[in-house]
């Protein structure tokens, strides 16, 4: 005989108060025992509650978005014999069957029965619909396909028993973008109808050597794609003198090396972009999610691109605008080692308001960053270079004379910023950087 048990969420530790996040499955649904019924999340984790024996769903008690604790009601299960009678929890009592209505011809003498009616069930507000097919993915992957706005119930699993994985949803995402047309499309514009990616066996062409993406580029990479496709990159160029910085930097150098800890020019940028954001502050903001407005932050947190072994990450530094340029200094070299060292946290690379991605002491002359969403602008920088520049002196003479030139590259999204503006947002901060004095202003 099977019976109606109360499945209940069960000890979850200290949570409460815990997000609903996904419902896997339905009234009707068959599960087998320790199959996952609902996913929880909380600020620290993310976790699947179990089913505790085999049975079929009867009715849901939770929606999406509910808040649950332990020994809150999640469903009610019709369990099998076996699994009831092993059960150890707390059965339901048992729902049978109302009695049949007695003959009509009783006897006169026996009392008439009297009907008591049964309360109505009181009708829960409709469940999200689950699609029939539940995906075997873990709590970790499931957050990532949510962070993406994929579902999980279009993709199919490469991994062990098909289970999805990181990879099968990062390949999922790259797909929806190479087949969607563009909201341009929609109203009339021209889609992509990008050429299908070509599939060659490059061995037969010589000796080749698969090597897999590190962790970061695989989860960076498709950040990357978003941001290039969705945000209208356009990048202005421009130089700056520095050769009084360069050597205000070299005198006052010795007193950091001394405290453990290199005085580099990325220091003195930081100030110098936290002036120029100070005077053009559309540059420290970040569009609204409707398009509508511009939010402008007050705050200046800058992220710095720092170049590891397994890829690019971009810690960020905070309060920027408070801190001197030692301080800047420390710090850098303090972050820089952490992304070496891998021992990063997720919150050190969040916030930031504005950019800067320094490739100085590798080389080049220019290139073109791509924007840190949610952020509108990314400045990049490349190697210095000593070059006969025109200098006009103050009685009007001129002449040729070396001068340490910076190359600056500033990516921006034309849907916030125009040209002009990016242009005066260069010269100012090359003004800033020729004659530091102007952050003092």
């Amino acid at each position: 005989m099977s019976s109606i048990t109360e499945v209940k969420v069960p000890d979850i530790g200290d949570f409460k108060e815990v997000d609903v996040i996904e419902i896997l499955v339905k009234p009707g649904d068959s599960v087998a025992k320790e199959a996952p019924l609902i996913t929880l999340e909380s600020d620290k984790a993310t976790m699947e509650i179990p089913s505790p024996l085999a049975g079929v769903v009867k009715e849901l008690r939770v929606r999406l978005g509910d808040k649950v604790a332990e020994g809150s009601m999640i469903l009610l299960l019709e369990a099998s014999a076996g699994e009831a009678s092993a059960a150890q929890a707390p059965k339901a009592a048992e729902i049978s069957a109302p009695p049949a209505p007695k003959p009509a011809a009783a006897s006169a003498a026996e009392p008439a029965a009297v009907a008591i009616p049964r309360p109505a069930p009181v009708p829960l507000a409709p469940v999200a619909e689950v699609p029939a097919f539940k995906p075997h993915a873990s709590p970790s992957v499931r957050k990532f396909a949510r962070e993406l706005g994929a579902e999980l119930s279009k993709m199919q699993g490469s991994g062990p028993k098909g289970r999805i994985t990181q990879e099968d949803v990062q390949a999922f995402v790259k797909g929806i973008i190479t087949q969607t047309p563009p909201p341009a499309a929609a109203a009339g514009g021209a889609p992509f109808n990008l050429p299908e990616w070509p599939q060659l066996d490059f061995a037969k062409f010589g000796p080749v050597e698969l090597k897999p993406l590190s962790r970061i580029k695989k989860l960076s990479g498709a950040n990357l794609h978003r941001n290039w496709i969705s945000i209208p990159h356009v990048t202005q160029f421009d130089e700056a003198d520095i050769t009084e910085l360069e050597a205000f930097r070299k005198e006052s150098g010795a007193a950091s090396e001394k405290q453990g800890f290199k005085l580099t020019m990325l220091a003195f940028m930081i100030k110098a972009c936290i002036t120029a954001l100070r005077q053009y502050p559309e540059f420290n903001a970040s569009l609204e999610r409707g398009g509508e407005s511009l939010v402008l932050k007050k705050y200046f947190h800058i992220g710095v691109a720092v170049d590891t072994p397994d890829g690019l990450v971009v810690p960020v530094i905070r309060d920027a605008d408070r801190k001197g340029v030692y301080d800047l200094a420390r710090e850098l070299a303090e972050v820089s080692k952490l992304a070496r060292d891998r021992k990063l946290k997720p919150g050190d690379m969040q916030g930031g308001t504005f950019s800067i991605s320094s490739l100085g002491g590798i080389g080049g002359t220019a290139f073109t960053p791509i924007i840190n969403a949610p952020e509108v602008a990314i400045l990049g920088v490349s190697r210095a270079a000593m070059r006969p520049v025109w200098v006009v002196a103050k009685d009007g003479a001129g002449q040729f004379m070396p001068r340490l030139m910076l190359p600056l590259s500033l990516s921006y999204d034309h849907r916030v910023i125009d040209g002009a503006s990016a242009a005066r947002f260069t010269s100012y901060l090359a003004s800033v950087l020729s004659d530091i004095r102007r952050s003092l202003l």
